[in-house]
């Protein structure tokens, strides 16, 4: 009865189809024929079969396209999640080193702007930038860094 139904189901499809191909266009033939020869019962069931599988291979390709689908919007969910996370890193370590400026006293902690005139301060940590990692007033420098930052994180 099941069969029944989904040929009836299947027939009424075929029937819609513009173009159905030679083998739908023969098992629409052989299910409309009123006498059926054996031979003709025998292969209007291995065109019933074929259907099937065909029907089932197509649900079966519909369904790989949405999981595909599925798979490539859960990709740039991903990317875009991965993406804002690296701007929020960055943006921590900008707000990290504004925060330097400001122990340091080079930025005004209320206002958040510079406590020295801009070129000034650009020109001092310019000279900064050129001085020698070898230099012993760099390790004076981190010595001094690390003793305020300890006496802050307290």
């Amino acid at each position: 009865m099941l069969h029944d139904k989904w040929l009836t189901v299947r027939l009424a499809y075929l029937r819609g189809l513009k173009a159905p191909s030679e083998q739908q266009q023969q098992l629409l033939l052989l299910a409309d024929k009123l006498r059926r020869t054996d031979a003709d019962s025998r292969i209007l069931a291995a065109l019933i079969k074929a259907e099937a599988a065909a029907e089932r291979a197509q649900r079966a390709k519909a369904e790989a396209a949405r999981l595909a689908a599925r798979d490539e919007e859960a990709a740039r969910i991903l990317e875009a999640i991965t993406r804002e996370a690296a701007f929020r890193e960055r943006d921590q370590e900008l707000y990290n080193a504004a925060e330097l400026l400001i122990l340091a006293g080079l930025v005004d902690p209320a206002t958040r702007t510079p406590a020295f005139d801009r070129g000034e301060l650009l020109g001092a940590l310019l000279g900064l930038a050129n001085v020698p990692a070898e230099d012993p007033r760099r390790r004076e420098w981190k010595r001094a860094g690390d003793a305020l930052l300890a006496e802050k994180t307290k």
